[in-house]
């Protein structure tokens, strides 16, 4: 059966801005406090967490589609990589981002699901609520 982990996540900045700060290497590193490799370009690696998360840029529409292929460390060699969809989208004053995460091999489901609020949203939050007051 496939795995899917689906999160939506509220910020306060428009979803180009929040768009930007994901495909931006500097502001991307910046939030999650760990140097990460990224573009907009299909086909570019995804790096991050000290080579921890890797994949490949599938497709970007900017500013309001990203895909990657992705895989953590916590994958066995076995395992295919996930895919890993983002939505970037208006929602009241701010933006929302859609997660939808497919594929994350059992042995790392819990970790990959929790990961994205420990180490992205959480630190997202406080990264533009520092900017914001």
């Amino acid at each position: 059966m496939r795995s899917i982990i689906k999160q939506s996540v509220r910020l306060p900045a428009s979803p180009r801005t929040l768009f930007e700060m994901y495909i931006d290497p500097a502001k991307h590193a910046e939030i999650t406090g760990a140097p990460v490799t990224i573009a907009a370009a299909a086909g570019s690696p995804f790096r991050g967490f000290d080579g921890r998360l890797s994949g490949t840029m599938l497709a970007v529409v900017a500013p309001v589609l990203i895909v990657q292929s992705w895989r953590s460390v916590g994958f066995g060699d076995a395992d295919p990589d996930s895919t890993l969809i983002l939505g970037f989208a208006r929602d009241g004053d701010g933006g929302r981002i859609d997660l939808v995460h497919l594929d994350v091999p059992e042995c790392d489901y819990q970790g990959v699901t929790e990961g994205w609020e420990k180490f992205y949203w959480t630190p997202w939050r406080a990264y533009l609520a520092a900017r914001i007051d």
